[in-house]
Parts: C-alpha cells; sequence; structure tokens
C-alpha cells in the first residue's frame, strides 16, 4: 500500500520550484493567479526568478537547494515544479527525504518529473502526482479540463477518466498501483536507485520528440530487463512529434509497442489522455486503480 499525502484544503501552501529547465517567472503568472483563485497560497522557491543564462534554472546545487527547502519546509503541503526538460536526474540523489517522509506532501509534475516520482515511490511507497506543471495554465487555460483534474486531484477527489477506444486495445481487467510516466525517462531510470518495479502494476507511458526507431529500442530495453512481463495491465498515452527516419521504420509508434507486449495477456489501452500534448489528465501515482478495457470503453478509476 502506498502512503498518500494529505490533500489540500482552502490556505494550503504550494510551493513553486524549477528543478530542470528555466522558466521565466513571468511565464508562471497564469498559474500562481490560478492556484490562487483556487483558494491556495503560493510560494515561490529562488529558481523561479532565476537569472540563469543557461539550459537549467540555476547551477545543480542552486537548485537541489531550492528543492531541499521545500520539501523540508513544514508548511509547504504540496510541491508544483513550473517545468520539465532536463535537470532532475543531475540532482536527485543529492536529495534528502527524512522531513518528506515524516510528512510527505503531494509531488506535482511530468516529463523530466518521471525520475522523482519513480524515486520516491520505489524508496519510500510515497504517492505523488503526475500533472499538469506550471506551462499548462497559459496553454490550456485556467479552466481547462485537463488542468481542472489537478485541481480535483488536489482536493481528493478520486479518479475517474474514460477514453475512447483503440483498434490495438486488448481487453480486460487489470487493479495494482498506477505508476510510470515517460519513456525516454524510465529507460533512463534502470540500474539507479530510481529504476521503477513494474510487477502487478498498471504501467502508464507517454514521450515526446522521438524517433520511431528510439521508441522501439526503449521498448525492448524495458522488455528485456523485464519490465513488461508481470504487469497487471497496460495504459499508453500520447507519443507526440514522433519522427520517422529517411527510409521509414515500417511501423506506426502504437504498432511498435503493440508488437512488444503481444505475448503477454494483460489489458492494454491506447490515446489514454495521458501526453506532453493538450490531453494530460492527473495521475495519482503508487495510487491503487482499476483499468477496464473492452471494444467500447476504456476506464481508469481509482480503486477508493
Amino acid at each position: 500500500m502506498s502512503k498518500i499525502p494529505p490533500y489540500l484544503q482552502p490556505g494550503s501552501t504550494i510551493g513553486i520550484t524549477a528543478p530542470a529547465g528555466f522558466m521565466a517567472l513571468e511565464k508562471m503568472s497564469a498559474c500562481i493567479d490560478t492556484l490562487q483563485e483556487w483558494g491556495y497560497t503560493v510560494r515561490l522557491g529562488d529558481t523561479t526568478h532565476s537569472n540563469s543564462a543557461t539550459y537549467f534554472s540555476g547551477t545543480d546545487d542552486e537548485r537541489a537547494q531550492d528543492l531541499q527547502r521545500l520539501l523540508d519546509d513544514p508548511t509547504v503541503d504540496a510541491i508544483l515544479f513550473a517545468r520539465g526538460g532536463y535537470g532532475l536526474s543531475r540532482i536527485v540523489d543529492r536529495l534528502h527525504f527524512k522531513a518528506f517522509k515524516k510528512h510527505p506532501k503531494w509531488l506535482i509534475g511530468f516529463s523530466d518529473v518521471t525520475v522523482l516520482h519513480s524515486h520516491i515511490w520505489e524508496e519510500y511507497g510515497i504517492a505523488s502526482l503526475h500533472a499538469p506543471m506550471a506551462a499548462a495554465f497559459n496553454e490550456e487555460g485556467p479552466g481547462s479540463h485537463f488542468v481542472n483534474t489537478l485541481r480535483d486531484a488536489l482536493a481528493g477527489t478520486p479518479a475517474d477518466y474514460r477514453a475512447e477506444p483503440h483498434v490495438l486495445n486488448r481487453p480486460g481487467q487489470a487493479e495494482g498501483p498506477l505508476v510510470g510516466g515517460n519513456l525516454s525517462l524510465l529507460v533512463h531510470s534502470l540500474g539507479t536507485p530510481s529504476e521503477l518495479r513494474t510487477k502487478k502494476s498498471i504501467l502508464f507511458l507517454e514521450d515526446i520528440g522521438e524517433y520511431l526507431y528510439s521508441v522501439d529500442r526503449m521498448m525492448l530495453q524495458l522488455k528485456r530487463s523485464g519490465k513488461l512481463e508481470r504487469l497487471a495491465g497496460l495504459v499508453v498515452g500520447g507519443f507526440t512529434d514522433i519522427k520517422d527516419t529517411e527510409r521509414p521504420f515500417g511501423k506506426n509508434v502504437y504498432e511498435l509497442i503493440a508488437d512488444h507486449v503481444s505475448g503477454y495477456e494483460y489489458p492494454v489501452c491506447f490515446g489514454f489522455p495521458v501526453s506532453h500534448g493538450k490531453e494530460n489528465v492527473a495521475l495519482k501515482h503508487g495510487v491503487e486503480h482499476k483499468l477496464h478495457v473492452d471494444r467500447g470503453e476504456v476506464r481508469l478509476t481509482e480503486d477508493e
């Protein structure tokens, strides 16, 4: 069983930090305003008003220290990551979770944040939120359905999501902790303390900007390392901006993923609304869920 952080109440404090790529403070304004409209207090970390001239929002030390302060602060009830990109794996081993273990709080983000979701789940059994970050409040608007799934998740509303049926879906029922995230980061974490164990879990995957052969290689790595063998179920989200080589790979991204799991019997669904695109619902990583897949419906529900 996972340890679930307390859900937020009116007046709860959400800290915002940028532990990876740089993001200008003005691009966070819609997010800050919306969180305050939802009734929360917002506390900005140092990296949110960085003057860094590099890809990162600060040095490794600066980014780690900023996140550490929010992890340790008992008055901060949740931490929202401003953006992903790349950088969390450079600092995750510098972080200390003694205070966080005693008083867990929701860690919110996706993409590069996959490393942290996997890390705290595997090391401490603590649930987290794979969910829209600050940029989504600009791109989708504060009234977006997908932004509002974050609001619901933070308030403790049990997840109940549906997806359109897909020709490659494999029907079935599954129960287990929902784990996963960005395919590239999950493969990147293999062989490290952040490596995700997937046995009897519902695994979800998404990615962006990869070549088809690269997705194939990463799926093969998951398969060879045993990560696909004993799943309870597989949820395949959006694979946005996928590229092909001059000589075509010969299959689209969903077809090649379906091939890699064709020898197993667990349910599989494709086109679930979790992605780097507009469709990105909030998912409680590490929390027990039920997956129902049939020819007419896909449903993922939080097990209450």
